[in-house]
């Protein structure tokens, strides 16, 4: 069984006052929730079990996707009490449902419309990032490429989507609590231990209300020029 995990749990500051009464996952755009973009993506993609992580507003996204039938897929929750673990500790909490095998990592406040096919990874990497142009909000980037190694310095420097795929490995000598990834995947990536690629596609991060409001105005215009 494929397994892939949505980080959900959020509060969405930078999103208030839409995060007030609304998780940042299902606040709409062209129609349905953020969420369901990241669903109907693994599901094409051949996942069948996917971990969603929670914490503000979690009742509103359990009711909302439930166990997942209507989509196609088993969803499980990782309930994050009395606070959220950030990325690495929530991550780390859901290994038990996530397999021994590589899983994917998706954020659930970005839009992406990459395919996510599990990349083949040799077996000493430990992580594969997709990583995307520079956003204007984020102008110098996070990692470079050399081939398809990420690297701390190489330049040019590229945004971390939000996108990756992780063997439970990189977590080995974490502890349960609350701790960010990006110190496990620095500590991978100086070891040669991290792949990647550049993304090019359609990308956005919704950390905002005025980048959910363009996001709505692509998806608008995406619907309209499909047609009926």
């Amino acid at each position: 069984m494929k397994h892939a995990m949505i980080l959900a749990a959020g509060r969405g500051e930078r999103m208030r006052p839409l995060t007030d009464h609304t998780p940042k996952p299902l606040l709409p755009a062209g129609g349905k929730p953020l969420i369901e973009y990241h669903l109907e993506r693994l599901a094409a993609a051949g996942y069948e079990h996917i971990v969603i992580n929670t914490h503000h507003l979690a009742e509103q996204i359990e009711r909302h996707l439930g166990n997942g039938e209507q989509y196609g897929l088993q969803i499980d929750y990782s309930r994050e009490h009395p606070k959220a673990l950030e990325t690495g500790g929530g991550i780390f909490q859901a290994l038990p449902m996530l397999g021994s095998e590589i899983f994917c990592v998706v954020n659930g406040d970005i839009y992406c419309e990459h395919p996510l096919h599990a990349p083949d990874l040799e077996k000493d990497i430990l992580a594969h990032l997709i990583l995307v142009e520079n956003p204007p909000h984020h102008p110098e980037g996070d990692f470079g490429l050399e081939g398809n190694q990420v690297r701390i310095d190489t330049q040019p420097q590229w945004t971390f989507s939000g996108i990756g795929w992780y063997r439970p490995q990189l977590f080995a000598h974490c502890t349960p609590g609350r701790f960010p990834l990006a110190p496990l995947l620095r500590e991978a990536i100086q070891q040669g231990q991290v792949s990647g690629e550049h993304y090019v596609g359609r990308w956005m991060d919704i950390g905002t209300p005025a980048r959910l409001a363009r996001l709505e105005r692509y998806l608008q215009q995406s619907l309209s020029t499909e047609g009926p």
